[in-house]
């Protein structure tokens, strides 16, 4: 009996080895003021305040496994570096005129220039095709999603006459207007056939076939620029009160003041959750190597009886 509850309890521990734990994600923003890039938990908790300085008026920001991709918009050049903050290339692509969203997909980056282009790169450096879509009204950010492009207008600083248009990832219009009437649309998010918008002071949220499902799904926002989904949460980067706020996908309020103290806060990306396996597995291990070095006390015993 004793040995068959041995056994299962070392079964036991084995199969809770496989359960996973998780990881929080993290939340990355650029402060256009200051010239930095801010490292927080999506919890709030601040990691590293001034993960990377020295930028000149940082605006979008992309993150793609282990590596940031932001775009500066004074000196017209992206910028690669680490999630730990480490510099990879201060300057991966110059010559752009006044780069401000950034999207990436796979290998390749998808740049907006308020000139009223969109460029694409490699995550190495090298240029796709640039311009990929010309002829654009203030593009200010930009998504992709699967081969579309989402990209939202500005359309110099007039209200209510900014737009989203959509673009394939090869340089095609499917509809430059596919959300019009919007004003000075600056953030832009998809998730699954959803888009969140950040214009004026409010969220809204649209289908990737452009129509309406919540055009005020939050309101009463300060200045929001950038805004991120990681799951069934949005969250936000407020330029005028430097602070980052978390709504769910569904408009509720999770906490408008998630992290405060930023200085112009535009440009934001959330890495997801991470499962990870469960420090259990040492203590299966554990166990099991205890268990073996007792039976063999045992036989030793035994032997020296007999």
């Amino acid at each position: 009996m004793k040995k068959l509850i041995t056994i299962c309890l070392v079964a036991a521990m084995l199969a809770a080895s496989t359960m996973p734990t998780t990881a929080r994600g993290d939340i990355y923003v650029v402060n256009y003021n200051n010239g930095t890039i801010g490292k927080y938990t999506n919890s709030g908790a601040t990691v590293n305040a001034s993960l990377v300085s020295g930028l000149d008026y940082p605006t979008g920001i992309a993150v793609s496994g282990s590596n940031l991709f932001v775009t500066n918009y004074n000196n017209g050049t992206i910028g690669e570096y680490t999630t730990s903050g480490t510099t990879v290339n201060a300057s991966l692509v110059s010559g752009l005129t006044a780069p401000t969203g950034i999207a990436v997909s796979g290998s390749n980056l998808f740049v907006s220039d308020i000139t009223g282009t969109i460029s694409e790169y490699t995550t190495s450096g090298a240029t796709v095709n640039a311009p990929l879509v010309s002829g654009l009204r203030s593009p200010y950010c930009i998504a992709v999603s699967g081969s579309n492009l989402f990209v939202a207008n500005m359309n110099q600083g007039l209200t209510a006459n900014g737009m989203i248009g959509k673009y394939t990832t090869l340089g095609a219009t499917v509809n430059a207007y596919l959300i019009p009437g919007l004003d000075n649309p600056s953030g832009i998010a998809v998730s699954g056939s959803d888009l969140f918008v950040t214009s004026g002071n409010i969220i809204g949220e649209y289908t990737t076939s452009g129509a309406t499902v919540n055009a005020s799904l939050v309101s009463g926002l300060d200045g929001p620029y950038g805004i991120a989904v990681s799951g069934s949460n949005l969250f936000v980067a407020n330029m005028n009160n430097g602070m980052i706020g978390e709504y769910t996908t569904s408009g509720a309020t999770v906490n408008a003041s998630l992290v405060s103290g930023l200085s112009g806060p535009t440009g934001i990306a959330v890495t997801a959750d991470v499962p990870e396996p469960a420090t259990i597995c040492l203590l299966g291990i554990g166990a099991l190597s205890l268990i073996r070095r007792k039976k063999s006390e045992f036989f030793v015993r035994k032997g020296k009886r007999e």
